[in-house]
């Protein structure tokens, strides 16, 4: 008998506006849009951010004559995590359906999610209007402390602290726990121990990470946003298992990136910094979280085998040192074959031999950050994937 499984896909993991900076090309540049199936087939979009458009596309090819029903949890009305929505083309077949939950903002009033929809396609913002979109849309307000189901998964809903409000929901599935808390600012007594509550035993927990505590501590304050900092309080205190930093902040290159998850492994067993094609997966036999990036962006490979010596860190957190074989290189990262397995997103030092001049041999030193573990042709190996940082 097999275990459930669920599975999150994160496809845009940046905040308050896309980048497509090369700086920022690692952990991605799209706006928030997280994809998540749980274990009875159900499909649900957390926000729709410009993410949203690269989850169509995919649904365009995999599905372009299946009758599609969905359900986006939609956090908030700004305007990153609702950009996608005019160009997430299932919504323009008529075959599709799409179940719609968020709050009644103070400022819209009643039916704020359809009037939202409305507006961003109106005139002169956009070419062309709502009716254009033929898919059955249904639009349900939901409201801090409900609860609800989406066929077996519970879905509660909590109150963030945000300017012009935002939610957070938790889903309980089969498989495991996740919790969606982004776009939230520590310093609400109450709305702190709402968090809390949320992502109690959470076996995913996603929260904002925009800020470093400085900024927050600065000029950030009362923007609406966290800190890797609190958000391994937060998940220590609520005794979450795995923590997601998200909504990376546009002005945040991938080495800050890296910096804020090496501080945030530092405090808390099990970080991961949400990087655009992540994929993880819950209900794994032995209870682990298996995290994967099989669609890492890739550049013209070349096979090749160079002699390298490579360390780290494993999973278990145990430094390693070991000689091996780097192949399928590019200009941008490598496939590195390893009896050891290390942590993705961790560091790797690659040390590779390189002919040199009148036949000497030279080193070539890199950097290596890992983006992808595959189970080698051999076993007891590693096929690792890594994107050169330097």
């Amino acid at each position: 008998m097999t275990n459930p499984v669920a599975k999150l896909s994160f496809w845009g993991v940046r905040g308050s506006t896309a980048t497509v900076d090369p700086a920022t090309w690692r952990y991605g540049g799209n706006t928030p849009c997280v994809e998540l199936t749980t274990p009875d087939g159900m499909q649900l979009i957390l926000d729709c951010g410009t993410g949203l458009r690269m989850l169509g596309s995919r649904w365009g090819k995999e599905h372009a004559q299946q009758q599609q029903e969905t359900h986006f949890l939609v956090t908030h009305y700004h305007w990153d995590h609702i950009q996608g929505i005019p160009f997430f083309t299932p919504l323009y077949s008529e075959q599709n359906e799409f179940h719609f939950y968020s709050f009644r903002s103070e400022s819209l009033g009643r039916d704020s999610l359809k009037q939202v929809f409305e507006t961003q396609m109106a005139q002169p913002y956009f070419p062309v209007d709502l009716t254009a979109m033929n898919a059955k849309r249904r639009f349900q307000e939901v409201a801090d402390g409900d609860a609800f189901f989406i066929g077996e998964n519970r879905v509660s809903v909590r109150a963030l602290n945000h300017p012009q409000g935002c939610l957070g929901f938790r889903i309980e599935t089969a498989a495991g726990i996740v919790v969606y808390a982004t776009d939230n600012e520590p310093g609400n007594p109450a709305l702190d121990r709402s968090l809390r509550d949320l992502a109690a035993g959470a076996d995913i927990f996603i929260n904002d990470a925009q800020y470093t505590p400085e900024q927050l501590a600065g000029p950030k304050r009362g923007w609406g946003h966290s800190t890797w900092q609190e958000g391994v309080k937060a998940a220590r205190e609520a005794g979450a298992k795995t923590l997601v930093l998200f909504h990376h902040d546009p002005d945040s290159t991938d080495r800050m990136v890296d910096s804020i998850l090496r501080q945030g492994r530092e405090e808390f067993d099990s970080v991961f910094a949400a990087s655009e094609g992540m994929v993880i997966t819950l209900g794994a036999a032995n209870g682990r979280v298996d995290a994967h990036m099989p669609g890492v962006r890739t550049a013209l490979r070349r096979e090749a085998q160079f002699r390298a010596r490579v360390s780290g860190v494993t999973e278990g957190g145990r430094a390693f040192d070991e000689e091996t074989l780097v192949s399928d290189l590019s200009l941008q990262g490598a496939m590195i074959t390893l009896k050891h397995s290390p942590r993705l997103q961790s560091e790797l030092q690659v040390i590779m031999e390189t002919p040199g001049p009148n036949g000497l041999q030279g080193a070539m030193r890199l950097r290596g950050y890992v983006t992808r573990i595959d189970e080698g042709r051999e076993k007891g190996v590693s096929s690792v994937g890594v994107v050169f940082t330097d």
